[in-house]
């Protein structure tokens, strides 16, 4: 992309002189609206067991609180990107902000566990307009020398939201500020919002695609239709006692996306504008790291929410303990992620890779291991060792990740690649929140005295971790399939509309 944006009215549109300050602001706003988002979605974990306790949220409704905002974030990626490439980043950042600060609102007013998921579920939407539009939007208002520290700075913001957006949510709830409890951990999304609403209209910079792809709402709702047929009686199955709708619902869910690849087919030759690009399946690499994005995101999806409540609702921890406790694995993810894009995979490429996959399936079984030793005695400086090796096999998988799925994808497409990785493993973590109902809520027994909670919450922890040390085993396999030297970078990997989210950190 050039340093000068042409909108589709043909109107050449210059970023602002490289002098001008006004960009710097820009990208303050932009990285704000960055922050807020990943903070948002790693603050919640920490404080579900909080809502499920003070809300009487039931299994299935604080599984929604989390999986409700990746399938729509998920869902609404794709298409973000291209509302924003069509109408104006500027403009759809704006609404995304506008929207995502009201979803803020609504979430933290919720009068019931009902409203706040549909507000979860609308707070996703509003962050799939907002999120896309942050590199679109560095991409036009920086010149290509510039955005090498832009980028920097940019990795800096998200090492920092993995960090404290737990230790937030923690003080946050354990505080309960003017007895609202864990609601502050929305509000206080509004002062931000707003001055990101207000000052993101004044200082950023509109610009638009030359040429943007046209919508693909059928697609969407086709992938929407098709999730909702299987996390739906995932996650209701274990309370409604597994009735026979849910299977036909799950059976119906192969079929809907099957539609999927067909409508797909038919509109990439159409228009060439079709949600997914199916052509890039027959790349080998490609193919391999969307499973692999996939898996990963459904074993993270069911370790944190698992995580969280085996140490406050299983153990008795408060949440401020809880956050801290979580302080060496975020470091960890850190630290290894710098490392393993600047020093390992130039070495020794696809190695680093499955190397993190199996060191977070050894931390995973030391922690299995620890947690039946100790049991309920078990103490947070305990835990630091497995956690540490997960975080440092995670920094391995999700720094070089993207580089590696992408590294066979024709350069024309590795836009549309980079959105659809990222996509897939918001809808993997979407899918392991909703099989946490079965791998940990399916192994407790009903109607369990208080005396019993703690320990069978400890006992369905330990089964969980099980499932997560396999998954881990499926990842190091799929990783087979990706190239032995994954490039460094891909050009067009950091095209506008895209942007890779962080995992879930408590």
């Amino acid at each position: 992309m050039t340093s000068t944006e042409t909108t589709l009215s043909g109107t050449p549109e210059t970023p602002p002189a490289a002098g001008d300050r006004r960009r710097w602001f820009a990208l303050a706003i932009v990285m704000t609206a960055a922050f807020m988002d990943l903070v948002d979605v790693t603050i919640v974990n920490i404080a579900i067991p909080s809502i499920r306790q003070e809300a009487g949220a039931s299994v299935s409704q604080i599984q929604w609180i989390t999986a409700g905002y990746a399938l729509a974030f998920a869902a609404g990626l794709i298409t973000g990107g291209r509302l924003g490439d069509i109408h104006g980043r500027k403009r759809l950042f704006l609404v995304g902000i506008g929207g995502f600060t009201l979803a803020s609102a609504l979430c933290g007013f919720a009068a019931n566990p009902e409203m706040l998921v549909a507000s979860r579920i609308l707070q996703g939407g509003m962050a799939a307009m907002m999120v896309p539009q942050v590199l679109s939007i560095v991409h036009a208002t920086f010149p290509g020398h510039e955005r090498g520290k832009v980028f920097g700075l940019f990795g800096a913001i998200v090492g920092l939201g993995a960090v404290s957006g737990p230790l937030l949510g923690a003080l946050l709830t354990e505080w309960n500020l003017f007895g609202l409890e864990w609601r502050p951990i929305f509000l206080i999304n509004l002062p931000v919002g707003i001055a990101g609403l207000v000052l993101g209209s004044r200082f950023i910079t509109e610009s638009k695609a030359p040429r943007a792809l046209k919508l693909d709402l059928v697609g969407v709702g086709l992938v929407v239709v098709g999730l909702l047929l299987l996390l739906y009686p995932l996650t209701r199955g274990e309370e409604l006692g597994w009735p026979l709708w849910g299977y036909v619902s799950m059976a119906g869910a192969p079929l809907v996306f099957a539609a999927l690849v067909a409508y797909e087919k038919r509109k990439g030759a159409r228009d060439g504008s079709p949600l997914v690009e199916l052509s890039l399946f027959k790349v080998k690499s490609f193919a391999a790291g969307i499973a692999v994005q996939t898996v990963f995101g459904v074993g993270l999806g069911i370790f944190f929410l698992v995580w969280t409540l085996y140490m406050q609702t299983g153990l008795g921890w408060s949440p401020l303990r809880a956050g801290l406790t979580g302080v060496p694995f975020s470091i960890a993810v850190s630290t290894a992620a710098g490392l393993s894009v600047q020093k390992l995979v130039p070495r020794f490429g696809r190695k680093v890779l499955q190397a993190g996959a199996l060191l977070m399936a050894v931390g995973v079984l030391l922690y299995l291991w620890e947690a039946e030793r100790y049991g309920m005695g078990i103490s947070s400086w305990q835990m630091a060792l497995p956690l540490v090796v997960m975080g440092a096999g995670m920094g391995l998988i999700v720094a070089p990740l993207t580089d590696a799925v992408l590294s066979d994808v024709p350069r024309e497409h590795a836009g549309s690649a980079s959105g659809l990785i990222n996509t897939v493993q918001q809808m993997g973590n979407a899918l392991g929140l909703g099989l946490v109902s079965v791998v940990f809520f399916g192994v407790i027994g009903d109607d369990l005295r208080p005396a019993q909670v703690g320990p069978a919450f400890v006992d369905a922890f330990q089964h969980a971790l099980g499932w997560v040390a396999a998954v881990m085993g499926v990842i190091f396999l799929l990783m087979f399939a990706l190239p032995k030297r994954p490039a460094q970078h891909v050009e067009g990997a950091e095209l506008p509309g895209v942007e890779e989210k962080t995992p879930e950190l408590v």
